[in-house]
Formats: C-alpha cells, structure tokens, sequence
C-alpha cells in the first residue's frame, strides 16, 4: 500500500461535468451548478440547462447545512479499503431544497430522519478532498 487510502475509490477529478464540485470541496466549499439565464439548480450536474436550453451555468456556493435524508449501515465488506461497519447518508440540502447529496460515516451512528447535518471536508490524498456529512448540533442547523 502507498499513500493513506490506498485502494480507495476516488472521483474522476477532471470530469466535465462534475469537476467545479471537486475543485470547491479542495476550497472548503459545496457548490451546486445552476443557470445563470434562468436560475434552475443543475443537480445532477451539466453543462446545459433542462429548463430552458441554455449553456451558461456556473458552480454557485451554498451553505454546508443538510437534513439527513437516509441512510444504511453496511455490515458486509464488499472492497477492502472499506472496512465495515460504516453508514452511507443520503443528505437533502437546505438550501436549495430538493438537492441531495451523499456521504460517509464510521461505524454506526445513532441517526434519526431529518437530523441536522453539516459538512466535513475529508482530504482523501493525492489532491482529492471529499465533501462528507456529519451529525450536526440543532442550534447550527440555521
């Protein structure tokens, strides 16, 4: 093994479609792709807009608040750079509604539907930096 996550699964950080993701999660930032003609959010992201046909979009930032949407616990181990127990989480952004997003967490946490969540930037090695979802206190959740 080299480096600290060898084997793990990373992003394709150079995807045209979801790099400006990336690149902001290296910055401490979620962002969110939207129109700048007709404000539609582009989530899944693309280059061009399903609601009115245009091409000029743009990675605008947002609050790093989400409510858990849900979650699994993954018992059996099915990569090794995954040991398990651990918890997928599937967040709903607070702003803008209907975004959803998903993440990683150790072990099994005690989790409830539509808990607080914020993110955590994880530096996952060679330049790669991973939005990730964490429990977060009711008073922060705005």
């Amino acid at each position: 093994m080299s480096g600290p996550e060898a084997g793990r699964l990373l992003p394709v950080l150079d995807d045209p479609d979801t790099a400006g993701h990336w690149e902001a999660a290296a910055r401490g930032e979620v962002v969110v792709r939207t129109c700048r003609d007709c404000g539609q959010v582009l989530h899944l992201p693309r280059a061009h807009c399903f609601g009115c046909g245009g091409d000029d979009t743009w990675w605008r930032p947002v609050p790093g608040r989400a409510r858990l949407y849900s979650w699994t616990v993954v018992e059996h181990q099915v990569h090794p750079a995954y040991p398990v127990p651990y918890t997928a989480v599937l967040v709903e952004l607070e702003e803008p509604a209907g975004v959803r997003l998903a993440g990683f967490l150790p072990g099994r946490p005690e989790l409830r539907a539509g808990q607080p969540m914020r993110v955590r930037f994880e530096d996952a090695g060679d330049g790669t930096v991973l939005p990730q979802w964490e429990p977060a206190e009711e008073e922060e959740a705005g």
